[in-house]
Order: C-alpha cells, then structure tokens, then sequence
C-alpha cells in the first residue's frame, strides 16, 4: 500500500489546535481522517456503479454471443435444407427431360 507524504503542511492554524479539538467528540476520529474517508467512501461508491454497468456488459455480450450461436446454427440447417431440395430439384428435372 502506498504511503502518503503531503506536499504542503498543515496551516498553522490547525497545528496550534488542541487534540480535543481535531477529533469528533461523537467517534474520536480525527477530522482529517474523517475527510479522507468521506472522499474515499464517495470514489467506492462511483466504482461500484461503473463495475455494474461493465458487469451488465458481460451479461449483455454473452447473451449476444449464445444468439449468434444460435443464428449460426439455424443458417448451416437452412444450408443443408438448401442443399437437399436443389438436388431433389436437379433429380426431378432429369427425370422429367429423361422420360419426356
């Protein structure tokens, strides 16, 4: 995990504060820990969102890839169904130029 060294100090308005006065007296979690968790909570629930839009993609493109599966399939029947009736076809014109 990344350590973080700040650029800049502190203002020295809030180094000269007293500790009581830079925790929530509620919690005892430092003001400035509390900010940063707020910040932090806000970009997790952004990533949240965007993981289920990619996870409703996944979802959206399997669904796709079984439709083309099957599309697939369908189109090599036709082929064959295709194929059987052009030579059933070539078989009865034959026929019908042989005994004509």
């Amino acid at each position: 995990m990344d350590h973080h060294i700040p650029v800049h100090a502190l203002p020295e308005e809030i180094q000269k504060m007293l500790p009581e006065e830079k925790v929530c007296k509620y919690c005892g979690v430092s003001y400035l820990i509390l900010h940063e968790f707020k910040a932090m909570e806000e970009k997790v629930k952004a990533m949240e969102k965007e993981m289920k839009f990619y996870q409703g993609s996944v979802d959206r493109e399997k669904r796709l890839q079984e439709k083309l599966h099957s599309l697939n399939q369908e189109l090599e029947q036709y082929k064959i169904d295709s194929k059987s009736k052009i030579e059933r076809l070539e078989y009865v014109f034959l026929f019908y130029h042989l005994f004509s």
